[in-house]
């Protein structure tokens, strides 16, 4: 989602060490080798990923690979769900400041103006897979039903239903914005848009 998303799934998993099965510690920590993963599938996309790749970057045997994660579509499946509950712990914690300042918050961390090429990880796997991967793109709706009801939560906290339009039309406003990132359009141009449409939404 944003460059402070890149690192933060190590943080968001909690524990520092998972367990193949009954009494068989896992040697190595599965958040970190994780975040690897995300690294390659972020940098290189989905398809063009193969298991050697996978592999090579988080330092584990095909054979440990296939006995945690099953398939090459199992890790893309963990790397999202683990990225998608950091950036969400990330845009809780916007949203517990004042409404204003939380929507603002939240917009700018979603859209990342100065954020580079790369855009949201979640976002580009969702354009890449989602149309072939139910999972992937049911992962994409819960995502950002999610982000709405941060949004409608902090544009209306006593009635959070009757700001779901505005707080739909935020999260896509977010969303649009990595399409400029991703197009090379300046950060400064970025945030004026931003800065427009938000007066725009305000009305």
């Amino acid at each position: 989602m944003t460059r402070e998303h890149t690192h933060t799934i190590a943080s968001a998993k909690g524990s520092p060490k998972a367990h193949a099965g009954p009494g068989r510690p896992r040697c190595y920590d599965e958040a970190e080798v994780l975040d690897k993963a995300l690294q390659v599938f972020w940098r290189q996309g989905y398809e063009a990923t193969s298991v050697d790749d996978l592999t090579a970057a988080m330092g584990l045997s095909r054979s440990s690979f296939y006995s945690a994660f099953g398939s090459k579509h199992g890790v893309l499946i963990a790397v999202l769900k683990s990225y998608s509950d950091a950036a969400l712990q990330a845009l809780e914690h916007l949203a517990e400041g004042p409404r204003d300042q939380a929507v603002k918050a939240m917009l700018d961390a979603l859209s990342d103006p100065a954020g580079g090429p790369r855009g949201c990880m979640l976002v580009n796997c969702i354009t890449e897979l989602a149309p072939q991967h139910e999972e992937v793109a049911e992962l994409g709706r819960h995502h950002l039903k999610r982000i709405e009801d941060l949004f409608s939560r902090a544009l209306s906290p006593d009635n959070p239903d009757a700001a779901r339009d505005k707080a739909r039309a935020l999260a896509a406003l977010a969303i649009g914005t990595l399409t400029l990132r991703k197009s090379g359009v300046p950060p400064e141009s970025i945030s004026t848009a931003l800065e427009a449409a938000r007066t725009i939404l305000a009305t």
